[in-house]
């Protein structure tokens, strides 16, 4: 029996300590949407600018690339065990650049999945390129894709056209990249914003609904999903990150706190917009507890 590493006291945040790869076999719970942001496989002792600084590129051994067959094996792996945790409805978001997004496509439909969009970020505060031989790299690709060619998935297109001007959403969001104030509890090395975590739950769930992410870092994923209303269960190997994402729990925790988040989080009309959805959303059924 699995015993969670962390379990808030409102049942709305779990952690598991361990390899996705062992720990996704041993419960049967189905989840309502996927976030994943797998290894990109790019700690190739490239270097970058960070702060007016040269930086190497190199996240740890987690992301470092052995060859095509060793990403498509990996890919291959991980989303044939998600796959089994999905609802038959259920949709996954899968964030990627060049180094690894092209086989997740790949073995996406190699499994049967159906690839819906693939979304292009763009990054409104993009690091330089220092050499000066290629374009700045400003971007990161987001597959969506629902479980079963044939089962229809939810999509809210009304909220994403009221967030676009009343027009038609585009697969390019220009969004910025993590503020200040989302490290408060510390820095995961390649932590997402909310302001994309944020629109990627609202456009694909309803209230109540569980959120998994088998990468999870430091839990952008289930802060976002936790700020919506939504339900989170976050696996990852590292106590350091799994400690922030704990603390990141806490923080919201307190509803001056969590109010103040939801205004922050960009992609918004206006700072109220976010509160004032999610008051406004029919709430659905309380969805049980995970059974372990």
């Amino acid at each position: 029996m699995i015993t969670p590493y962390f379990k808030s006291d409102d049942k709305d945040f779990y952690l598991l300590q361990g390899d996705t790869m062992k720990l996704l076999p041993e419960f049967e719970h189905k989840f309502d949407m996927v976030f994943a942001d797998p290894p990109y496989f790019l700690s190739n002792n490239g270097l970058s600018i960070q702060n007016g600084q040269i930086v190497s590129v190199n996240k740890g051994k987690w992301d470092k690339s052995e060859g095509f067959e060793f990403i498509n094996n990996f890919n291959r792996q991980w989303l044939s065990l998600i796959r089994d945790k999905m609802k038959d409805d259920a949709t996954i978001w899968i964030s990627g650049t060049m180094h690894n997004i092209f086989s997740v496509g790949q073995i996406l439909t190699e499994l049967g999945f159906k690839i819906l969009n693939i979304i292009t970020w763009e990054k409104t505060n993009p690091p330089p390129n220092f050499s000066c031989r290629y374009f700045t790299y400003s971007t990161e690709q987001i597959i969506w894709a629902r479980k079963s060619e044939k089962v229809p998935h939810y999509f809210n297109y009304e909220l994403m056209k009221q967030l676009n001007g009343n027009k038609q959403m585009k697969d390019v969001w220009k969004l910025p990249a993590i503020a200040p104030w989302e490290k408060s509890c510390g820095k995961h090395p390649t932590q997402k914003p909310l302001s994309v975590l944020t629109r990627l739950i609202l456009a694909s769930t309803k209230p109540n609904a569980w959120v998994l992410d088998p990468f999870a870092g430091s839990s952008t994923t289930g802060i976002a999903a936790n700020l919506a209303n939504r339900r989170f269960l976050g696996i990852d190997q590292e106590e350091e990150f799994l400690t922030i994402s704990k603390n990141r729990k806490f923080e919201i925790e307190n509803p001056k706190t969590s109010a103040t988040y939801r205004q922050k989080i960009g992609g918004f009309n206006n700072k109220s917009e976010l509160e004032l959805f999610l008051s406004e959303e029919p709430l659905s059924e309380y969805i049980n507890d995970i059974k372990w």
